[in-house]
């Protein structure tokens, strides 16, 4: 960073200083802004905050630099490796390095004229509207006052923060940070400095907004803080780049850590939250061996152990924590067996713990047949006590329920490598996975033996996944060119078959997020996504539990119908009968209460 201004520089007639920084006159600067800035008041709660959180060698990322000043007083009092800043105003860039220059911060400062969106299928451009006064100029159109509209490229933030590698956030994008919270992997990111604003969402996007950074364990900085804006930071665990959620794309999802004598503790409890999992030797937590569902980690850091742990010889592949029920063993315990593609030597086994605590540590059938046709052909060992372990190697989660069900490259791989390779297709090509013979009380589709009773005149074989073992399940599933079925797990499994040319349509029998898990899955896996078929006259709850799989379905037969027709699954004929009012409260038996 250089010391001395360039008088010659034709922009260097300085209109204000704030804590060091020169601001180069511009249009956007008046005298109330001069005078705040020369006090140290201009965003005077961002730049204390900044200040307090910023430190020697970050890294800090600001996404809307305004003018560019707090940005520069970062740059040229915290002292950090690096600032990159984002703005969408396309007539403040000039005057934000102006500034840079003037400052002598052009080593250390890098300003881009881009967007940072994060979620998926973002739009290359997006409309930012500018107003009058830069300060209230946005991406959310207000009705109320003119604006000027301009196309901004757009960057994705993975691909931000995977290259720059960000420890601070600093964000001021006029109402945009709630879309971008909603979205955005925080992941290596120790410290943040946030301007709310509820004129653009309300009440409600504020509270919104204060409860993502709160799930991702920040806490705010009460001193620092205000209703508008707050500083918050979180411990090293968190913030370390491994402590976020598995990311399909890559990162720490792809890799592996060795641990020498590694401490790996089970559950103690049969909450959905546990304290367990894996330390090193000297005591701290293994982000990577964490196991994550959707945005949460569900295995948190443990303190030390007031046991003495049981001595494990060899060398193991940590496989993570096992499920004994069906659909979430298939989605959640198999995630890191793409190592086994990958290890270099022998090992001694492959080291779960299991989800509840006094089940028994052997392997269910199921669970045996699919590490079967996953090839693995090593010892599964299953642990309820606190182990030491000789060696042990730990895989990032390659799969699992969020975002990774799409699973990673090298995930997908291991899976193309090994899966059901010496299982032949044996069936006919009309398949319809049924769930009509599970109990009423596991969740189902109110007359589901009449849409058997017509696709079964149409061809289709009514097949009852639970009633074959897993071998035989993958041969009708390799056979089948159209498929359709009632939403649930065998679709999961189905989906590891990775058949590219087949017709999935999905007939949804609830309202959740399971059906979004299960397609995503499927166009991974296959590179076709199924028809999803969603017609429900309503969705009759379970009443001794809130869980939504265990709610019962009442469809629209003849759009569902229609729907079938239209994906080319049926043929067209004779409209499918309603159900019956009645017939349907003789099966719900006036247990199950309408679900809002």
């Amino acid at each position: 960073m250089k010391d001395s201004i360039d008088a010659n520089d034709p922009s260097a007639e300085i209109a204000a200083t704030c804590f060091g920084v020169h601001v180069p006159a511009s249009p956007f600067l008046n005298e109330t802004r001069i005078r705040r800035m020369n006090e140290g008041r201009y965003e005077g709660e961002e730049i204390q905050g900044a200040l307090d959180v910023v430190q020697p060698g970050d890294r800090v990322l600001e996404l809307g630099a305004g003018l560019g000043v707090v940005g520069a007083v970062i740059a040229k009092n915290a002292h950090p490796d690096a600032v990159l800043s984002f703005e969408a105003n396309p007539n403040l860039i000039p005057h934000i390095k102006t500034l840079h220059r003037l400052n002598g911060l052009e080593d250390v400062m890098e300003v881009r004229h881009q967007v940072v969106t994060a979620g998926e299928d973002q739009p290359d451009h997006v409309t930012f509207h500018l107003r009058t006064s830069f300060l209230g100029s946005s991406l959310i159109q207000n009705e109320r006052r003119r604006t000027t509209p301009v196309d901004v490229e757009t960057v994705p933030y993975d691909q931000v923060i995977n290259s720059f590698r960000p420890d601070v956030l600093i964000i001021d994008i006029e109402g945009g940070e709630l879309e971008l919270l909603r979205h955005a992997n925080l992941r290596g990111i120790r410290a943040i400095v946030l301007e709310f604003h509820p004129d653009a969402y309300g009440k409600a996007g504020t509270r919104e907004c204060k409860a993502i950074l709160r799930k991702a364990n920040f806490t705010k900085n009460d001193e620092l803080s205000t209703r508008f804006v707050w500083t918050c930071t979180r411990d090293e665990i968190w913030s370390h780049p491994d402590a976020s959620w598995p990311d399909p794309t890559g990162g720490w999802s792809e890799r592996m850590q060795t641990c020498e004598n590694a401490i790996v503790k089970p559950s103690e409890t049969n909450g959905f939250i546990s304290l367990s999992g894996v330390q090193t030797a000297q005591g701290h937590d293994v982000p990577m061996a964490a196991h994550w569902r959707n945005r949460g980690r569900t295995t948190l850091p443990f303190g030390p152990l007031n046991e003495t742990t049981e001595p494990l010889k060899g060398r193991w592949i940590w496989g993570g924590v096992l499920y004994r029920n069906f659909a979430h063993f298939i989605a959640e315990s198999l995630g890191r067996l793409w190592a086994l593609d990958t290890v270099q030597g022998d090992i001694d086994g492959i080291l779960f713990t299991p989800r509840r605590t006094g089940v028994p540590l052997s392997l269910k059938s199921f669970q045996r047949d699919m590490f079967d046709v996953l090839g693995v052909n090593v010892p599964i060992k299953v642990i309820d006590t606190p182990h030491s372990v000789e060696q042990l190697i730990v895989p990032g989660q390659g799969f699992g329920l969020g975002a990774i069900i799409a699973g990673t490259a090298s995930f997908r791989q291991y899976r193309e490598n090994n899966f059901a390779k010496d299982i032949t297709a044996d069936g006919g090509e009309r398949l319809y996975i049924s769930r009509s013979k599970l109990s009423l009380e596991r969740g189902g589709l109110l007359g589901e033996e009449q849409i058997e009773q017509h696709l079964s005149a149409q061809g289709y074989e009514i097949f009852h996944p639970q009633q074959h073992p897993i071998p035989a399940q993958i041969a009708r599933y390799k056979a089948a060119k159209h498929v359709i079925a009632c939403e649930g797990s065998a679709l999961h499994l189905m989906a590891f078959c990775g058949i590219a040319d087949q017709r999935v349509a999905m007939i949804a029998r609830r309202k959740s997020k399971a059906t979004t898990m299960i397609t995503r899955h499927i166009e991974s896996f296959t590179g076709t996504a199924p028809f999803v078929i969603s017609h429900l006259k309503s969705v009759w709850d379970h009443p001794d539990t809130s869980r939504g799989r265990m709610a019962m379905g009442e469809p629209e037969m003849a759009k569902i119908q229609a729907s079938l027709v239209e994906a080319g699954l049926i043929s067209p004929g004779k409209p499918w009968k309603e159900l019956d009012p009645d017939d349907v409260q003789a099966v719900l038996k006036k247990r199950f209460k309408k679900a809002a």
